[in-house]
């Protein structure tokens, strides 16, 4: 297998300059969906929903130190199965992977 070097070819200082105020801004948008669950009309608990879930332990991975945070938020974002399903109810994907045993 080839060795792959992983590092990124910018200096930290270049990086922060070019990605901040982008990632800032994403950072701002998840911190209001968050607020907006919090004060949902039905007082349902956000917890019980599969995506937010998934969410929110995609959240975590962004402070835990070591590399691939993309991978790993990725892979708790998507669908682990690897074999056909029977039928579809949706045509858009869900964004995370709903374990009920049932299927989606």
């Amino acid at each position: 297998m080839k060795n792959i070097d992983s590092r990124c070819p910018l200096p930290l200082r270049r990086i922060v300059d070019e990605y901040f105020a982008e990632s800032r801004n994403k950072m701002l948008e998840l911190g209001a969906f968050f607020d907006r669950l919090d004060r949902a009309g039905d007082a349902a608990d956000p917890d019980e929903e599969f995506r937010v879930v998934a969410l929110k332990r995609a959240a975590g991975v962004l402070l835990e130190p070591g590399p691939q945070r993309v991978k790993r938020m990725a892979l708790l974002l998507s669908d682990p199965t690897e074999e056909p399903r029977e039928y579809l109810d949706r045509k858009a994907a869900w964004g995370a992977y709903a374990d009920t045993g049932e299927g989606i």
